[in-house]
């Protein structure tokens, strides 16, 4: 089988961000066969605005998400939590794939969503906010695969997920089932 290409979109622009080291750790758990790219560049795609997604003329920064999308057979979306929502870099990525109307980047990508913040919450605002405007897009959310990490000012200190035994398990396994989702929808096309 072909490798499968996993597009991992961070919802915090911040370098250090627990968020985007989560990405890594997955990259870093990626099964043999599986690629995972974590996306760069979300924070250089203006807002959404339908007067400049005008044909031959979108911005390159949303245009090279959207091939980015189209190119990957998954999403791996990683949302922190702001004042009780998903991050407005992640909903602004959100916007401009899902566009335009009828012909979204999104449609049937399988999707896994990450929440993890500094709360007990586990960021689920965000999680189920990031949910419900994935599958509005038309996208796949894989229920399966979704994790929650909470308490990640404490649990992740001193040591990057990557050196957390427990973290690294439930980044396979929330892996495997959005692989086994990318894998089922390639076999349907």
């Amino acid at each position: 089988m072909s490798q499968t290409r996993i597009l991992a979109l961070v919802g915090s622009l911040r370098a250090a961000s627990i968020n985007r080291q989560l990405a890594e750790a997955a990259v870093h758990t990626a099964p043999e066969g599986v690629e995972i790219v974590i996306y760069e560049g979300l924070g250089d795609i203006p807002f959404y605005n339908e007067d400049i997604d005008v044909t031959g003329s979108v911005p390159a920064a949303a245009q090279a998400l959207r091939d980015a999308v189209v190119a990957a057979d998954g999403l791996l979306v990683l949302t922190p939590e702001y004042n009780g929502t998903l991050s407005a870099v992640l909903k602004n990525a959100i916007d401009w794939t899902s566009r335009p109307y009828g012909a979204s980047a999104l449609a049937k990508t399988p999707v896994a969503v990450i929440s993890a913040s500094i709360s007990p919450n586990a960021a689920q605002w965000a999680h189920g906010d990031a949910v419900k405007a994935l599958g509005v897009a038309g996208a796949k959310v894989v229920e399966s695969a979704h994790l929650h990490f909470g308490v990640i000012g404490e649990r992740f200190a001193s040591a990057h997920p990557r050196e957390d035994v427990e973290a690294l398990t439930e980044l396979a396994g929330a892996l495997h089932e959005l692989v086994e989702a990318a894998r089922g929808e390639l076999a349907s096309v």
